[in-house]
């Protein structure tokens, strides 16, 4: 007998309920046994005087008199007997369920779990409390295929069959150390509690047990990347020096740390997989032109992912400027689904002989056809924008590439153990020199017109505009300002500044003449959607104003407020809304009341949760089943570092204080699908 035999082990599991469970995710006993209830119907017991008519409660005592059996109706039946409690004598009424009449016998104590019918007409006013189980009841996810009853009966099952099975994974020393319950207590108290403190306590130890598993499965594949032998890219120190120091500003002490650390990697003869992590305006990109810029001088070829064209666009021209003004000449092409077929087949011949130094492109950079000659770093901008699959594909180009990829959106330290547990994080926490935070201001709809008023005077000061709204046209389902309608609106109204409109629907050539209408001055006003979000970079536009503030994101709006505030001048952001829902206003507030990213991220998460943060469930945030890793963060942590501890030692795997736990790990691969 195995934990690991399959459900079909038990009585009453055939192949159609087998399928059925299968969905749940239950293939075999350990799945069954960890199927773990979230939550549990008042497991506090109580005493009749304290209970109201009509009421679920558990009531404790003593059985008092012999169990009857009476029968009606076709294959119904109810057993009745009477409880103890204290100087109560308690009626009591299973239905349906003869076989219990076997365990109920005078001067037994007995949990009873029901609703209490406080004067019962049938039985001239006694109390009765009508039993669903004979234990605390456990609430189960559960689909419409099976009954919480069949689970539960199942499982009841399971543990009567296999808890001599139940080894403790979790080595002995962590399991003094952190006060854990033994596997097998863990698994009944979880199931069956007679208390809701020792319920409690199981749940205590199955989340520390959950967190540490995955803490273990992360180190490992940390241990594997290790055991795949990189390049040792000897880069030209004198060429990286020299572009530093032609720079036409002066690198944070972040930016320099950073740096350091990505260089280290590029030397180092193994695969780097590193997270470079700034909020908005913090100079990654530098530090990106510098990475790549090391893989030229070693004679190899770089390659940068970005999820939109308009991004791709403006940095193949940011690379470019950069470069030139230090008087470097790298050839930089854009490789992206727009280009024409003649123009493609040039650049994937020119990226295969190596006559491209640099590509920059969206999910272009992955389709079968694009080959490199020699590629030393793949680079990956706004990475939470990709999937897992399309990040490993960029990785599995040419001969194992280093890896940085980049994030604007600050990554709360509890996503950072979890949905980036297997990567060394780099992080950006400081802003350029010069740079004047922004202000933020919430204002009402009706305040609208005070505000279009100080727009003007700051259009006549010089300064330019971003407009953006949550929809591109008028809708009749959403009351929402819309672009086109905006746009229409600020032409007439704005006169004589020239207004531009940027949308998705634009094809990606009109696009970007917007764009370069709006870099150059040629237009004064921008009315856009949030097209805008990542990528454009013009830093004399001073001011955004967003309209319908509520319907975007924590993260979304910094990341809008990100487009102003590039250059020295002051900027300021508007937010325009009337929130109906406490949460929108929470999000007004937030936003208004810091610039750091890192602090609103951490908001978020504690707001939405993390499976609705943007690009987490691409990024690969797991789904835990009993701990909360924003709550039990601090478990997180101590499970974390209790995995680095055991993996870091030689012949970890071989210690016998480990045996059951390495045990474990092989045979639960089948869960971690990610992990492959």
């Amino acid at each position: 007998m195995s934990l690991f035999d399959s459900i079909t082990e038990l009585s009453g599991v055939g192949q159609k309920r087998a399928e059925i469970l299968k969905q749940l995710g239950i293939l075999n006993i350990e799945d069954l046994l960890t199927y773990y209830p979230f939550r549990y119907d008042d497991l506090e017991s109580r005493l009749p005087s304290q209970t109201d008519d009509g009421q679920k409660v558990t009531f404790k005592g003593m059985v008092s008199s012999q169990p009857t059996i009476s029968r009606f109706g076709y294959k119904k039946s109810r057993i009745a007997f009477r409880l103890l409690i204290g100087h109560d004598n308690i009626s009591v009424s299973f239905f349906n369920q003869p076989w219990l009449k076997e365990q109920i016998e005078i001067g037994k104590e007995m949990a009873i779990f029901g609703t209490y019918d406080a004067v019962h007409e049938a039985l001239k006013g006694q109390r009765i409390i009508h039993a669903e189980n004979d234990s605390l009841a456990a609430i189960y996810p559960s689909n419409q295929a099976i009954h919480q009853k069949t689970i539960q009966q199942l499982i009841e099952n399971a543990y009567a069959k296999y808890a001599d099975q139940i080894n403790d994974i979790i080595p002995r020393r962590l399991m003094l150390a952190y006060r854990l319950l033994s596997r097998k207590k863990q698994i009944h108290d979880m199931h069956f509690p007679d208390s809701a403190e020792n319920a409690k306590l199981a749940r205590r130890s199955a989340a520390f047990e959950e967190f540490f598993i995955f803490q273990m499965r992360l180190q490992l594949m940390r241990i594997s990347a290790g055991k795949n032998r990189g390049r040792e890219i000897e880069y030209n120190s004198e060429i990286l020096n020299d572009f530093i120091a032609k720079l036409p500003y002066s690198l944070t002490d972040a930016q320099k740390k950073v740096i350091q650390e990505i260089l280290l990697d590029l030397k180092r003869p193994i695969h780097m997989n590193r997270l470079l992590q700034g909020d908005v305006g913090s100079g990654k990109t530098v530090v990106a032109a510098i990475a790549m810029l090391a893989c030229y001088s070693a004679g190899l070829q770089a390659a940068i992912m970005v999820p939109t064209e308009i991004l791709a666009q403006q940095h193949a021209i940011n690379l470019s400027n950069l470069y030139q003004s230090a008087g470097l000449n790298l050839r930089i092409e854009l490789l992206t689904s727009g280009l024409k077929a003649a123009a493609r087949r040039q650049i994937l011949a020119d990226l295969e002989s190596g006559e491209i130094d640099i590509v920059v492109g969206t999910h272009a950079l992955i389709q079968a056809d694009v080959h490199f000659y020699n590629l030393g770093l793949a680079v990956i901008d706004e990475q939470h924008r990709f999937g897992v699959k399309q990040r490993a594909r960029l990785r599995e180009q040419g001969q194992n590439p280093d890896i940085l990829a980049m994030t604007a959106t600050p990554i709360p330290r509890t996503l950072a153990i979890t949905a980036y547990g297997e990567m060394d994080v780099s992080t950006i926490d400081q802003l350029p020199n010069g740079r004047r935070p922004i202000i933020t201001k919430w204002v009402k709809s009706n305040q609208f017109d005070n505000v279009f008023d100080w727009v003007k005077t700051q259009l006549a000061a010089g300064a330019q505009v971003y407009v953006v709204t949550p929809l591109i046209e008028e809708s009749e389902t959403l009351d929402v300002q819309n672009a086109v309608l905006i746009y229409d609106r600020l032409k007439e109204e704005l006169k004589p500044y020239r207004i531009g409109l940027l949308h998705g629907r634009l094809t990606n050539d009109e696009k970007q003449q917007v764009i370069n209408d709006f870099s150059t001055n040629r237009v004064q006003v921008l009315v856009t959607t949030t097209v805008i979000e990542v990528g454009v970079d013009i830093k004399n536009a001073t001011i955004m104003v967003i309209l319908d503030a509520d319907r975007f994101g924590i993260a979304q709006l910094h990341q809008l407020r990100g487009r102003v505030g590039r250059g020295k001048k002051q900027s300021y952001a508007i937010l325009v809304s009337d929130p109906k829902t406490q949460y929108g206003i929470d999000r007004m507030e937030a936003i208004v009341s810091t610039n750091d990213g890192f602090a609103l991220a951490e908001k978020d998460l504690k707001l939405r949760g993390p499976g609705d943060v943007i690009g987490i469930k691409q990024a690969g945030m797991p789904e835990f089943n009993v701990g909360d890793p924003i709550h039990d963060l601090k478990m997180m942590e101590t499970a974390q570092q209790s995995a680095i501890e055991i993996t870091s030692q030689s012949n970890w795997d071989a210690d016998k204080e480990n045996a059951e736990l390495v045990k474990y790990l092989s045979l639960t691969m089948y869960r971690y699908k990610d992990f492959d």
